[in-house]
């Protein structure tokens, strides 16, 4: 079969077309070039779309009982949820160093935000995992600090992005004009991350405890809270569940995010927020509210708690407000842990009371600001991240 050829068709005599049809022929040449019919299609790498998400969580809440649940029986929602993020990049290689996921190439695209999205909002896209919502940050079309180059189809790019402190020129992302007061302490505190809501009790009687007297003697049931994380955190080189190949020894998904021919990739920056609920330092424990709530025994009605009223509470043998040891309790029905004073696990991070916050964990709301700022993570699931935490804070 003879392959097709570009110009006239066989057959066409050009002694029977008249001078002005020649004419526009030829100009039609030089204008368009070679015929569309006679080139292959153009195939370049896509786009990327970046969102935020807080998943069913931000705007549902934690149900209890439910999935996560908090073990010791309380329900959790949300009035806001504000994050200050910001520094979203690209960059080459991902796996350059399989041992150290903080080393990558050369960024290639970067946005420099910052941006302040409500969590507690159901955003207008749709959520990496498929079901959830999320909010539009970005769109990254090119490697706009690489040249403007075409993202290549054939390599991943490594994913990152900071949170920082809250700052009043920050773009808001969808959020309502109710956050706005709640952006102003973010701002003057410094804080890059802050929960706004309400913790209700719901355990019911079936609650198993080492002191069956503690929680009968007027507990709180119902905690007002605004819980604000001045913990800046870097989130880098990200792994992504949407990605099809092996992971690298030790992880559960490729690094970064792959880029399509002529079609849009989604990279999520997507937030856990239970995570300051953790009963340990090691990833995906127990949830637990009770310590929280204790910094409100004895205090007047429609106190609002905050996360500096656990500063001077040892995360190894919780006390309440009046300086009482914190029974264990379970209600999801768990058996209790050892021992009869409530405690969490810190791992191999010190404790000391006196401590710079860069050495030890000086109580509980260190150990809080801990495991917060571990909830960074890329396109829903466990899509791990590299943590660098960008505050005074152990290792």
């Amino acid at each position: 079969m003879t392959p097709q050829r570009c110009g006239f068709r066989r057959g066409i005599s050009v002694r029977f077309l008249s001078a002005r049809f020649l004419s526009i022929v030829f100009l039609s040449v030089i204008l368009l070039g070679t015929s569309s019919a006679c080139e292959s299609p153009r195939t370049t790498g896509g786009t990327i779309r970046v969102q935020v998400s807080g998943e069913d969580l931000g705007y549902g809440g934690i149900a209890f009982p439910g999935d996560p649940t908090i073990t010791d029986g309380w329900k959790i929602s949300f009035d806001h949820v504000l994050v200050t993020f910001g520094n979203v990049r690209l960059s080459e290689n991902p796996d350059q160093a399989p041992s150290d996921p903080s080393i990558t190439g050369k960024v290639v695209a970067q946005a420099s935000g910052p941006w302040i999205a409500d969590l507690a909002v159901r955003g207008s896209e749709t959520g990496a995992d498929g079901s959830s919502r999320a909010t539009a940050v970005t769109v990254f079309r090119n490697q706009n600090a690489n040249g403007g180059a075409s993202f290549a189809t054939d390599q991943r790019y490594a994913f990152s992005y900071d949170t920082v402190a809250a700052l009043p020129s920050a773009e808001r992302l969808d959020v309502p004009d109710s956050a706005e007061p709640f952006i102003e302490k973010m701002v003057e505190a410094h804080y890059s991350v802050l929960y706004v809501g309400t913790a209700t009790f719901e355990g019911g009687t079936d609650c198993k405890t080492t002191d069956p007297t503690y929680f009968a003697n007027g507990f709180p049931t119902t905690v007002r809270f605004e819980l604000g994380f001045a913990t800046p955190t870097s989130y880098e080189n990200c792994q992504n569940q949407n990605n099809d190949g092996e992971p690298l020894d030790g992880e559960s998904y490729q690094r970064g995010v792959a880029v399509k021919a002529n079609a849009e990739a989604v990279a999520q920056i997507t937030f856990h927020l239970d995570h300051p609920f953790f009963g340990d330092v090691e990833h995906d424990p127990k949830l637990f509210f009770d310590a929280f709530a204790a910094a409100l025994v004895n205090q007047p009605q429609g106190t609002v708690l905050r996360l500096e009223d656990l500063s001077a509470v040892d995360p190894t043998a919780i006390t309440d407000a009046t300086g009482r040891p914190l029974p264990w309790r379970t209600c999801d029905g768990s058996d209790l842990p050892e021992g009869a004073q409530r405690s969490v696990s810190t791992g191999s991070l010190p404790v000391d009371p006196v401590a710079s916050p860069s050495v030890a964990l000086r109580g509980y709301a260190d150990f809080a600001r801990y495991v917060q700022s571990t909830q960074g993570h890329m396109n829903g699931g466990e899509g791990l991240c590299f943590v660098k935490r960008n505050y005074p804070s152990p290792l």
